[in-house]
């Protein structure tokens, strides 16, 4: 890779990486943003480029030589309703909207690997560059792969990577198996009757209940999983219809569960109903439970996960790479495409002193761009050699 071509390239992906980052967009609200990618894509000579894909989405596709093998690489594009506050230059123009997860980042670095392999490489194969749309809901894979992706642009393997604040830049980890975990949401409706606070025995008031619930669902992880599984069970909002002097008689307890098997999140449901309904036979009331399976474990495959590092190896220090990090319980939307192909997700640095992602004073490290784009790029040029 010329030092001099890579140089220019990382200063136009830090320009458009802080275009980006001035311009958020929700998930499936991403017209500005797919719009930028696909002239972009244009620009870099892609043999095809589509809109559209699951609402927003957009995927180039770009052939080279004779080979018949397909890959796709994969970044996400939107954006979280969170009020930025950072006072960079390219701060969010608009109000409550910023990119807190990085998005821009991995858009912009995925665009800069599309231009160099475009422009600068002699791949054999095909590579479909996927950009997603609302992953931040867990809806956007699902929205595209619906839309017929797999069907119109057939690709053997999926590669991805996610920023990691806390792991120094110029350092890249990933592992076989599990990842990344699966996202449960619940929601809990506790209903009695509610009256004057000063006549707690004329009713039958819930928030006494729905405490002693919030406490009893901790006991589903320190009692009810296996030691040797992963899961997190957190209450996340607790939403009464009372006030300073009357007792409510409704209360909604909101949240979420994490796990990495399905049976251990059949379990946390399972448990989480039980648990309401004994509440609600204890206190007299009235219970619904509502739970939902949003994301699913993001399982990596062995074969791709060696793919991976045999393209990280050329890009990061032997001693940058961890090739079995330990599962993290954050949920990744990338784990609907392994569903379908075998793939790859990886983790990259964004900086020791890096803000968390979610973080209204997060930034995407721009000296993370450069290793991003060049693995991308050597990792296509192993799997599909010329």
């Amino acid at each position: 890779m010329s030092s001099l071509n890579m140089q220019a390239l990382r200063a136009e992906m830090c320009s458009w990486r802080q275009e980006l980052h001035q311009h958020p967009e929700f998930g499936f609200e991403e017209k500005q943003t797919a719009a930028f990618i696909a002239a972009k894509l244009r620009e870099f000579g892609m043999d095809e480029v589509t809109e559209g894909i699951g609402g927003t989405g957009v995927v180039g596709t770009l052939k080279k030589g004779i080979g018949t093998t397909s890959i796709a690489l994969r970044a996400d594009m939107d954006a979280l309703r969170i009020t930025e506050q950072g006072n960079y230059p390219y701060k969010s123009k608009n109000h409550g909207v910023m990119h807190a997860c990085g998005h821009d980042g991995h858009t912009s670095m995925l665009l800069g690997a599309a231009k160099w392999l475009a422009t600068e490489s002699t791949f054999n194969g095909t590579i479909y560059f996927i950009f997603q749309p609302a992953e931040e809901w867990g809806q956007g894979a699902l929205a595209m792969l619906n839309n017929g992706l797999l069907q119109r642009f057939p690709f053997e393997a999926i590669y991805g990577l996610h920023n990691w604040p806390g792991l120094p830049v110029g350092h890249f980890a990933t592992c076989v198996g599990p990842l990344m975990g699966a996202e449960d949401l619940f929601e809990i409706t506790l209903t009695g009757i509610g009256g004057h606070a000063s006549r707690p025995h004329a009713g039958r008031e819930v928030l006494v209940a729905a405490s002693s619930l919030v406490m009893d669902l901790q006991t589903i992880v320190s009692r009810r999983i296996n030691p040797a599984d992963i899961a997190v069970v957190s209450v996340t909002e607790f939403i009464t219809n009372g006030t300073r002097n009357a007792l409510p008689g409704q209360a909604i307890l909101k949240g979420d569960a994490r796990s990495f098997l399905p049976e251990v999140s059949q379990t946390v449901q399972t448990e989480i109903r039980r648990l309401a309904a004994g509440t609600a036979l204890a206190y007299d009331c009235i219970v619904d439970v509502k739970y939902t399976h949003e994301f699913i474990p993001l399982i990596n495959d062995e074969q791709c996960t060696k793919a991976a590092l045999r393209g990280a190896a050329g890009i990061f220090d032997p001693g940058n790479i961890d090739s079995n990090i330990k599962p993290v319980t954050v949920s990744e939307d990338f784990a609907r495409f392994l569903k379908h192909v075998p793939g790859n997700f990886a983790l990259i640095g964004n900086g020791e002193k890096s803000m968390p992602l979610h973080h209204p004073a997060y930034d995407f490290n721009d000296d993370a761009l450069i290793y991003g784009a060049k693995y991308f790029i050597a990792l296509a040029e192993s799997v599909l050699i010329a």
